[in-house]
């Protein structure tokens, strides 16, 4: 809904990740749009049978692919959306390398408008905070995703985000928390920035959003994250949030603001305890309330959470024969403090 309220032209769009969960939401809202859709994909075969059959297929193997590759299979894209992830064998972030080495170039820029939006993920930035800012801002901090940063993932996508930003592509950044696909209601997205964000996101509102910022001048050079507060609808244009935000050209935020915006987005929290540091890495708010999960904030990850960290991680690991599992043991290292 929120993407047919804020679509104001209609776009050829390039779409990588396509064929995963995300990225065939944002192919239907695309559609629903009116938007004609480029799907590139690694197999061919798959995406025939998960995709509709108005999308436009093209091969490419986005951790072999190079630049001349990329070009080639956006040609005629007017804009790109980034749902890609994942390693390649040799345990490089494929966000990383697609924005260093295959986004440049790929889609020509016109008009004000992002050309790219990249589909990142709140707590980019967290595990890098120095121990001041953990402690001050603890409600975000020390929570699963990051105390576990599996594969040291988080970093990467930050890395990958930053070169976005230096490659002189309009783009917009978007990062949701905790995406949930099935168990929270669409709602109304709300954005914010600083980092501090922490909740859930209904998985059909990213996909609206991503698609809703292509035709905002306002997102173009912005980086926010996103998470769905249920109970309202969505708005009928996202263009009066976006200009509220910072460019990121502005440099960080303050940090006055940054202590702010957390102090707001804690009240945010699912649950009744609204206390996320609580919380065990596959676990939920609700377990936290009735009792059956009870965290004591600083403790070390448990031996099921750095297995839940593990098979998460392993779902993202490279392709081929015995790959996968020295990548994994390169990547997440269990006896390494988090």
């Amino acid at each position: 809904m929120l993407a047919l309220l804020c679509s104001s032209a209609a776009y050829n769009v390039a779409v990588t990740g396509a064929t995963g969960r995300t990225g065939r939401l944002v192919v239907d809202s695309l559609l629903k749009s009116g938007h004609s859709v480029t799907a590139l994909v690694r197999d061919g075969d798959k995406a025939a049978s998960v995709l509709p059959a108005a999308v436009a297929c093209r091969e490419l193997d986005l951790a072999t692919a190079g630049a001349e590759e990329m070009r080639t299979a956006c040609a005629g894209a007017d804009k790109l959306i980034w749902c890609a992830t994942g390693f390649t064998d040799a345990g490089e972030l494929i966000d990383v390398r697609g924005m260093k080495e295959l986004v440049p170039g790929a889609i020509a820029a016109t008009g004000e408008t992002p050309a790219v939006v990249m589909l990142s993920s709140a707590g980019v930035t967290r595990p890098a905070w120095d121990d001041a800012k953990k402690a001050r801002l603890i409600g975000c901090s020390d929570i699963p995703i990051i105390r576990l940063n599996p594969g040291g993932i988080l970093g990467k996508k930050c890395e990958a985000e930053q070169a976005l930003r230096e490659s002189g592509v309009p783009y917009c950044v978007v990062r949701p928390t905790g995406l949930k696909f099935e168990g929270w209601p669409q709602g109304r997205p709300f954005l914010s920035q600083g980092d501090v964000a922490v909740g859930r996101c209904n998985a059909v509102d990213l996909a609206e959003t991503l698609v809703g910022v292509l035709g905002e001048a306002a997102a173009a050079g912005k980086t926010f994250e996103l998470f769905t507060l249920a109970g309202y609808p969505p708005p009928s244009s996202l263009s009066p949030a976006l200009e509220r935000l910072s460019a990121d050209a502005a440099g960080p935020l303050p940090e006055a603001a940054v202590d702010a915006a957390y102090d707001l987005l804690q009240q945010c929290l699912p649950g009744e305890e609204q206390d996320a540091t609580k919380l065990e890495m596959g676990r939920t708010y609700e377990q936290v309330d009735s009792g059956e999960v009870r965290r004591e904030s600083g403790a070390p990850p448990t031996e099921r959470e750095l297995s839940v960290a593990g098979g998460a991680l392993e779902g993202m690991g490279a392709r081929g024969s015995g790959g996968k599992r020295g990548l994994l043991k390169r990547l997440f290292r269990i006896g390494a403090s988090s």
